[in-house]
């Protein structure tokens, strides 16, 4: 079942719709459908494309809610789930466009990999748009497909390129449906990892993915993101931990450290940086704390450091200088650090 949901997207459905249309699939598919309060013409364009798609031999399912308002993203997909029927799900943004060997390449996948989520390489529409974050996603390793889920790039398979059993999806339990801003793909991905799921990713780009300001995506504040992305780390990693060092004693490295539960905060025995001046300061004092004295936490050169880590200092961004610091130290991702960035 290609699971397709739809608020107000009349233009770009048509070229959505062809690419199922197009699918070079042998088995039987059919195609979900669930139309979340469209105020556009997206109704009349789905019809246009049933009779189509049934004709040549894809039955459509559809589902629509006809209040004023949509019910959101989360609801939507999992309403389009529930009304369809087929073996494995092969979830499908309205914006965007499959290649004609999509559902065939990640069904085989998927039949190799039961209880994963299989993703693809995508091709970034325009392509200037999110160079960086368009670059991570075709270029992770399969071990970094599972040690890279704490960023903030989000899910390590992006949602419209997700391929799973049916029979997966309901272990993991649906999607969250607190509609608006609620990061439903980010909630699932946990839910999945948390339940002893995979990730795979076919290395072909099978999906044209479209980025424009009406995206849901841009609805999601960041620092929602960032407590879920927290928790998570929290849950996954750090419980294990007895200490670690955070690498950036700045912003972004200090943020995670006020925002660690207080157990998790007392792991933190230092802060390690490449910046001379945050170095010869020589530590960073909690001033919000209700401890006395207040915390200092000490910081030091990375080149004194010892694992594991939480990288707070973002990849791609530095010309390779930073990567290159890294891989001096000869560690293994996973074991001795994760990137929290």
């Amino acid at each position: 079942s290609v699971i397709l949901t739809v608020h107000n997207s009349e233009c770009w459905l048509d070229e959505c719709l062809k690419s199922v249309w197009e699918q070079d699939f042998k088995g039987t598919m059919e195609l979900s459908v669930f139309n979340d309060a469209s105020k556009d013409s997206s109704a009349e364009i789905i019809e246009k494309w049933k009779m189509k798609l049934e004709g040549a031999g894809v039955p459509v399912v559809l589902g629509s809610n006809e209040s004023s308002q949509p019910r959101g993203v989360g609801f939507a997909k999992n309403q389009a789930v529930i009304q369809s029927s087929g073996a494995y799900l092969c979830f499908l943004d309205s914006d965007d466009v499959m290649m004609p060997q999509r559902v065939r390449l990640q069904h085989e996948a998927a039949i190799q990999h039961p209880n994963t989520i299989i993703g693809c390489q995508v091709r970034r529409e325009p392509l200037d748009s999110t160079e960086r974050y368009t670059r991570w996603v075709n270029n992770l390793t399969e071990e970094q497909l599972l040690t890279q889920v704490f960023t903030s790039h989000g899910p390590t398979v992006i949602m419209p390129t997700w391929f799973c059993s049916r029979e997966w999806f309901f272990h993991v339990g649906k999607f969250d449906e607190g509609g608006k801003g609620v990061p439903e793909d980010l909630l699932f991905f946990y839910k999945h990892i948390q339940k002893g799921g995979q990730v795979f990713r076919v290395n072909q780009c099978l999906l044209l993915y479209r980025y424009h300001p009406q995206a849901a995506t841009h609805s999601i504040l960041e620092e929602t993101i960032w407590n879920h992305r927290v928790r998570f780390l929290e849950d996954r990693v750090l419980s294990s931990w007895t200490s670690f060092i955070i690498w950036n004693a700045g912003k972004q490295g200090r943020k995670l450290y006020r925002s660690l539960s207080p157990a998790n905060r007392r792991k933190v025995t230092a802060f390690c940086d490449v910046d001379e001046k945050k170095i010869t300061k020589g530590f960073y004092t909690y001033e919000e704390s209700e401890e006395r004295p207040k915390p200092k936490i000490p910081i030091c050169h990375f080149r004194d450091a010892t694992p594991p880590f939480i990288i707070c200092v973002k990849l791609d961004l530095t010309g390779g200088a930073f990567e290159t610091n890294l891989n001096t130290l000869n560690l293994k991702e996973g074991m001795d650090y994760y990137h929290f960035n």
